[in-house]
């Protein structure tokens, strides 16, 4: 039997060895994070320099692009290292920080998505009373409480994952992942699965449940309010709804397919699909939000042309 400390290092067993298909994924992979890097830096810049923007729905879209930037540092630096590598290692101590950057952004993105949902529905279903209801020490309540709440939850999963007995250090994936080192543990058991489910699915559907019932008040309002008030509901909303989505489809689908058997779909595509909403959403979210919402649009217009007003 080999303990937790025993095991000095993980292997990601999920890379496809040719050169070729490594070579041009490390161009698409290094493609990405310099996009991802470059639109989220823009973006929170433009928002942290421009007093115009100083208002509730732009400090927590800044807080998205932030989480954008952790979760890509968590991902990527290991993925081109790892593409371009003949053994596919990773220390035991930093595979476990990964695990946890991982972790946390995904919960992160949740609670921001969450709180961006809440501040629509007070500016929607509440104008009048918008601004005494989102204090500025409200703001930074909510923001504090996005990202606190997942970064210490986090440290205990990642301490029982540290103090598993493990049999084993191979890891079916081209990032490690917590679930896959339980699978792991000479005490795992089939039932872990569902547990681990039933968790995931209390937390973050009691967050998404939370985003929807905020939707369905702001189509009420919606409905039977004017023609300004729909289009202003279209027009900050539809980016916001659509990153839901996005992110809620690609998480669903690593864990779902971290914890059942996926053997019939093609080994490239599950690769492809685990990575989606840790690759995609970073560069989704700043051209998402970038394109629709006309203010960011043209203050980062004058910001790439240098000639950004800060007062």
């Amino acid at each position: 039997m080999i303990n937790s400390t025993q095991v000095l290092f993980f292997t990601l067993s999920a890379y496809i060895h040719s050169d070729v298909v490594n070579y041009l994924s490390f161009v698409v992979i290094l493609t990405l994070y310099v996009l991802i890097i470059g639109c989220n830096v823009v973006l929170i810049v433009v928002i942290c320099v421009n007093r115009s923007l100083h208002e509730p729905m732009y400090l927590f879209l800044c807080s998205l692009f932030v989480n954008e930037l952790y979760g890509s540092t968590g991902l990527f630096p290991l993925l081109l290292t790892q593409v371009l590598s003949d053994v596919h290692t990773v220390s035991a101590p930093f595979c476990f920080l990964q695990i946890y950057c991982v972790y946390t952004y995904a919960h992160i993105e949740f609670c921001n998505l969450a709180v961006m949902s809440y501040d629509r529905y007070l500016a929607i279903c509440h104008p009048l009373q918008y601004h005494s209801l989102m204090t500025p020490s409200k703001i930074v309540k909510l923001i504090a409480l996005t990202w606190l709440f997942p970064l210490l939850e986090s440290v205990l999963g990642i301490i029982s994952n540290v103090f598993l007995q493990l049999c084993g250090n191979i890891i079916d994936k081209v990032y490690c992942d917590s679930y896959s080192v339980v699978k792991l543990s000479c005490s795992y058991v089939t039932t872990s699965k569902y547990v681990g489910i039933a968790y995931m699915l209390t937390v973050i559907l009691g967050i998404i449940l939370l985003i929807l019932f905020t939707y369905v008040k702001i189509l009420k309002v919606c409905f039977s309010g004017s023609k300004q008030t729909r289009q202003k509901a279209v027009s900050t909303c539809t980016p916001h709804l659509v990153s839901v989505i996005n992110f809620s489809f690609g998480f669903f689908f690593d864990i779902f397919q971290s914890r059942f058997d996926m053997s019939h779909v093609p080994h490239i595509l599950r690769v492809v699909l685990t990575l989606y909403y840790l690759t995609c959403q970073p560069l989704f979210n700043p051209l998402l939000y970038g394109l629709n919402l006309s203010k960011i649009r043209s203050v980062s217009k004058h910001f790439v042309l240098g000639k950004l007003n800060i007062i």
